[in-house]
């Protein structure tokens, strides 16, 4: 019978890395789609009375199967005792919106993206920019006001700290003017170079009264990856159309990186009133119109 119990427990068996344990008695196991039956059960109930293995806990949890997403019958239901969390990582991409961000988080850690954005519109201080671009790490399971506190909580002390060390104070309105035009900049900028000369034009642009123009400032929501256009232009009548309206958006674009954070404070001092992205994937500033007329006829022949 012993021997029968190895052989048993040494069957290979096809696993998900995540699977979900469900709450209830752990009898329940063999009807929820776990793949197991009433001996397995017993030799989980029977590890647990002795003392050898926990009592498998609800939720998410981690199995380590091999490449082939195999893993021995014994593994798995010790796994099982375990319980061990299963993480997952989502990277948010400086200049990508709410609006992506949320179905990512969503897809990652299977949750809602309306329980995530009721969530960040109840903790977060911005429409948008309320989540430092970087690589969060979560267990699958966390719930969608846990998961976005957090990442509200750890922007606003990275935006405090920053603020205190460039600035020397933190000032949470004029912070956010911050984060518009940060945000800005990192939609319309090739590089993190070129920001602080764009800083240098939407600064001479707001001096002199200008609406800047801007084509980055209309990859909001749900439009960040999508090509603006003259349609667009012309039917956009939100403050983000920065071609209708003068001066900045009444929010953030997306989120920012520390770069363009840098640039927003301290921009180029330069007489630049226009740029155009040349062949070379890089911008060409002017401080002329007829220069800019000519940039334009140069970068696209």
């Amino acid at each position: 019978m012993v021997l029968s119990l190895v052989f048993y427990l040494s069957i290979p068996i096809k696993s998900y890395q995540a699977i979900y344990v469900p709450s209830g008695p752990i009898q329940r196991l063999t009807h929820e789609g776990l793949g197991l039956n009433h001996l397995d059960v017993f030799i989980l109930r029977m590890m647990s009375a002795l003392g050898v293995w926990k009592k498998p806990k609800s939720g998410y949890i981690f199995i380590p199967t091999n490449h082939q997403d195999h893993i021995s019958k014994g593994n798995f239901l010790y796994a099982l005792s375990l319980s061990k969390a299963f993480y997952q990582n989502a990277t948010l991409i400086p200049g990508e919106t709410l609006y992506f961000f949320l179905q990512k988080l969503a897809q990652t850690f299977h949750l809602k993206v309306l329980d995530l954005q009721k969530a960040y519109d109840a903790h977060a201080p911005y429409k948008e920019a309320g989540i430092v671009p970087d690589t969060y790490r979560f267990a699958v399971g966390v719930s969608a006001d846990k998961l976005i506190e957090h990442l509200i909580k750890h922007a606003s002390n990275y935006y405090q700290n920053l603020s205190h060390k460039l600035l020397g104070h933190y000032d949470p309105k004029q912070w956010e003017k911050t984060l518009i035009i940060a945000s800005i900049i990192q939609k319309e900028a090739a590089n993190t170079q070129e920001m602080p000369l764009i800083a240098s034009v939407i600064f001479n642009r707001l001096h002199k009264n200008m609406p800047l123009q801007m084509d980055g400032s209309l990859n909001y929501g749900k439009y960040s990856h999508t090509k603006v256009t003259r349609e667009r232009i012309l039917e956009d009548t939100s403050t983000y159309n920065t071609y209708k309206h003068k001066g900045l958006p009444k929010d953030p674009v997306g989120s920012v990186s520390e770069p363009a954070i840098r640039a927003t404070l301290f921009p180029a001092k330069t007489k630049y009133l226009y740029f155009v992205k040349n062949k070379a994937g890089v911008h060409v500033f002017s401080q002329h119109y007829k220069d800019h007329v000519k940039n334009i006829h140069l970068s696209n022949p």
